[in-house]
């Protein structure tokens, strides 16, 4: 029996070993994003009756989000290894069915969305985990190929082109766009060559820009982008609104529940904008204060992935560096298009924005991020039970 199978079974059924510092990294950014999303969307949603909607919801899909945590902290990381390839064909059929009529659902002009339960659930957010546990599966088995040939690498890469292909069909650029990033750090954590990083690094902006510029609405944004302030009441609106926010905090904010940019002047200001809210009500140290907290968390999930490394564990290696990867980069592509640095698209500041289908995924790849931590632990102590025998 290997070791690495028997400190799963160890895992299995021994005590669990929590990592404290991720949960307080968690348990901080949700309590902000609850307290940002009811300040930002109370205005909102006092239209209908019951200002405090969407913090209810909010709070509502995070315990659902903690509970799905709970249930993956619990899985094996080998069972999602073993099925990687099923988990493949139904990331890529959930990303083919929101693209035909009648079974996905249309939301101001994307298709994004699978009506499931009474819910619309974004098909997107749970694809994009399943291939990702893909990738890292792909990476343990094709180790030697991955890293010295240029096939090795490829294969996967034309993978998550395929499926970023679906997501520019939603359309969806920002996904797409952060799905490949994310692989391509990955990849770059396996030990591809630096020839081959290098030349991809190179021929993927590049990319990116024939297909921007070759959607007209695309290249609309990527025009206003540039200077919004030509058409501020325009296509210019949002980001400058955001701007107006950003700039209204200043060092220490307005006070909390004093913004004046989410009374019906900010779109969206509870989900893809709530950082410019944050940033008007608490200023630049509440910026400062979300930026440590994000920086820290995928911080932690890469000192997860070495310390798996370390002990032999790859696949599990492979797995935390992927959320480490992916939330540091969603999180300040966020960010930058709050703040102008970065042309408009639809993605969501993980565990702080509004969004039950975000909230709820991240949750549950948080508890797969404990359940590496746990494993790695196990084995350890394995490890110096063998040694002091």
């Amino acid at each position: 029996m290997s070791a690495t199978t028997l400190a799963m079974r160890h895992a299995a059924r021994g005590r669990l070993h929590l990592d404290l510092v991720v949960i307080g990294l968690v348990a901080a950014l949700l309590l902000l994003g609850l307290v940002m999303v009811s300040s930002a969307s109370v205005t909102l949603a006092a239209r209908d009756g019951n200002p405090f909607f969407f913090v209810e919801r909010q709070l509502l899909f995070a315990l659902v989000g903690v509970g799905c945590g709970a249930v993956a902290l619990r899985i094996p990381t080998e069972t999602w290894e073993r099925l990687s390839m099923v988990l493949l064909a139904v990331s890529i059929v959930m990303l083919v069915l929101v693209l035909l009529p009648g079974i996905g659902h249309s939301v101001n002009g994307s298709k994004r969305w699978l009506h499931v339960a009474g819910l619309n659930f974004q098909a997107s957010e749970a694809a994009r985990v399943l291939l990702l546990i893909y990738l890292c599966s792909y990476l343990v088995r094709r180790e030697e190929e991955v890293r010295t040939t240029v096939i090795g690498f490829l294969k996967p890469l034309a993978v998550l082109g395929f499926a970023a292909a679906l997501l520019l069909l939603e359309p969806d650029f920002g996904s797409g766009v952060v799905l490949l990033a994310t692989g391509v750090g990955v990849l770059f954590l396996a030990g591809i060559r630096l020839r081959h990083f290098l030349a991809l690094c190179a021929v993927a902006p590049a990319l990116f820009a024939v297909v921007a510029v070759a959607s007209p609405y695309r290249l609309r944004r990527l025009i206003i982008f540039l200077n919004p302030w030509a058409d501020a009441q325009n296509g210019g609106y949002q980001l400058t609104q955001s701007l107006i926010a950003i700039g209204r905090g200043e060092w220490f904010g307005v006070g909390l529940g004093a913004s004046i940019q989410k009374l019906f002047y900010l779109p969206e200001a509870h989900t893809d904008f709530v950082f410019a809210v944050l940033a008007e009500e608490l200023g630049f140290v509440g910026i400062a204060l979300v930026v440590a907290l994000v920086l820290a968390l995928a911080y932690r999930a890469l000192v997860i992935a070495r310390n798996a490394a370390e002990a032999g564990l790859k696949f599990q290696s492979y797995l935390a560096a992927a959320f480490g990867i992916w939330f540091g980069l969603q999180a300040f592509i966020n960010m930058g298009v709050n703040m102008g640095m970065l042309p408009t698209k639809g993605l969501t500041l993980p565990l702080l924005s509004y969004g039950r289908s975000s909230l709820v995924v991240t949750l549950g790849w948080i508890g797969m991020l404990l359940r590496v931590h746990h494993e790695t632990q196990s084995k350890r102590t394995i490890a110096l039970r063998g040694g002091a025998r």
